[in-house]
């Protein structure tokens, strides 16, 4: 299972009572129930590293530290190092790669993402040593331990998401000399406009990353230890490289149930509680296609944190069914955030409609404040922000939320913040 998801679905089990030898947790890594947002961000910091048992969920909401007595002492089954690789859901049974078979009653699919790799699409060199991912902890210790063999050396970052973002600046302050690549005309295309761009990949520039835009790597040279050395590029350019970092996406895993579910929009489909169309199985997180309520449609969720809460409101609906109770309806607000360097912003609601930038964007400037609306229908629908303070990223949810009237799309570019904080 995917590692926020399975402690917050624990923890909330334990909150809702559970009975000893009631749950197990099945997981293929090999440590308890971790939060991932830490593996790019506090796990590669030079100084005052976090590191296990610092990060176990779910300290990343806030919550309580559950530290592996802590599933003991609930009378909570651990079983790691186990990956499921056959799962029946007519006769309920999971069988391991090891050929241990596991029965169950009530079955929380929490598989996550895996990452997409470029081997998968057979790029040359794509096998040479030092090509890294991150996914899970042992990502982290590979790239942890390339970082440290291959000190002050040269990072290419493949990608300009999330991952290549917050890993460039990572890499940036362990000191590596780091070249950013993506295909896109700018960086994290799916969320930003161009004018959200200009300021990142603008402060990223001021901060000594250089950026390659509209190409790809389309191969790999390695030295005589099989350690990756140079990238190539499709158009022609050539990087040296001690080290490659490749964030270009993952795919939700449910290759495991195909065929045994309704699917809908490269997920799991279910209900406001997270069942799927096989009773006593459900489905949370990356995996999942849920009834959006704010929006009226059917829609898949790929962050924590709204894996946090999936798997909140999933356990409560496995209760309830227990005690024929009712559960309110899952009414998410989608919630995006990113920190690096000095800089964070946060987004809600959706990015579609006409854009309306507030602020100020020049990267130069000292305190950074800037946002975005998405204006469609004449409301305003979705909010970004930058170096906002706690109570103006509440203000801009609530905007997303109540998708308040605009009058006047010119108008609301000069009022920029304050439209949000009056509301």
């Amino acid at each position: 299972a995917a590692e926020s998801l399975r402690g917050y679905a624990a923890r909330e089990f334990g909150k809702q009572g559970v009975q000893p030898g009631e749950l197990a947790i099945i997981s293929k890594e090999s440590v308890a129930p971790y939060e991932r947002p830490a593996l790019s961000k506090g796990y590669l910091f030079p100084q005052n590293a976090a590191r296990l048992p610092g990060f176990h969920t779910c300290v990343g909401s806030g919550g309580e530290k559950l530290l592996p007595e802590w599933y003991t002492e609930k009378g909570i089954e651990l079983i790691l190092s186990t990956e499921i690789v056959k799962a029946d859901l007519a006769s309920k049974t999971l069988t391991s790669a090891a050929g241990a078979t596991f029965t169950y009653e009530t079955l929380l699919i929490a598989t996550g993402s895996s990452t997409i790799k470029l081997t998968d699409f057979g790029v040359q060199g794509a096998e040479s040593n030092n090509i890294l991912y991150l996914r899970e902890i042992d990502d982290a210790d590979k790239l942890v331990a390339a970082m440290q063999a291959k000190k002050d050396g040269k990072a290419v970052v493949v990608g300009g998401g999330y991952i290549g973002l917050e890993l460039s600046a990572a890499l940036k302050i362990n000191n590596f000399d780091v070249t950013m690549v993506y295909p896109e005309p700018w960086c994290m295309p799916r969320l930003f406009t161009a004018g959200i761009a200009h300021f990142y990949e603008g402060y990223y520039a001021s901060k000594g990353i250089n950026i390659v835009k509209g190409t790809v790597a389309s191969g790999f040279d390695a030295d005589a230890n099989g350690d990756v050395s140079v990238v190539k590029l499709k158009d022609g350019r050539v990087l040296d490289a001690d080290i490659v970092i490749v964030g270009v996406g993952g795919r939700p895993l449910t290759g495991l149930f195909k065929g045994q579910v309704e699917e809908d929009k490269g997920g799991l489909k279910t209900d406001t509680f997270f069942e799927t169309s096989v009773a006593g199985v459900y489905a949370i997180g990356d995996v999942a296609t849920f009834p959006m309520k704010l929006y009226n449609e059917p829609r898949r969720v790929e962050h924590v944190d709204h894996a946090r809460k999936s798997a909140e409101q999933a356990v409560k609906a496995i209760k309830a069914k227990e005690s024929g109770e009712s559960v309110a309806e899952y009414d998410y607000l989608p919630y995006f955030y990113s920190r690096s360097f000095d800089v964070a912003w946060q987004f809600y609601g959706e990015n579609v409609g006409e854009t309306v930038l507030f602020g100020d964007n020049d990267p130069a400037v000292a305190k950074p404040k800037f946002g975005t609306y998405w204006v469609k229908d004449g409301k305003v629908i979705g909010v970004f922000l930058e170096g906002g303070s706690a109570d103006e990223n509440q203000a801009i949810a609530k905007v997303a939320r109540a998708q308040p009237p605009v009058a006047d799309v010119e108008a609301l570019g000069k009022e920029g913040l304050d439209f949000a904080t009056k509301i």
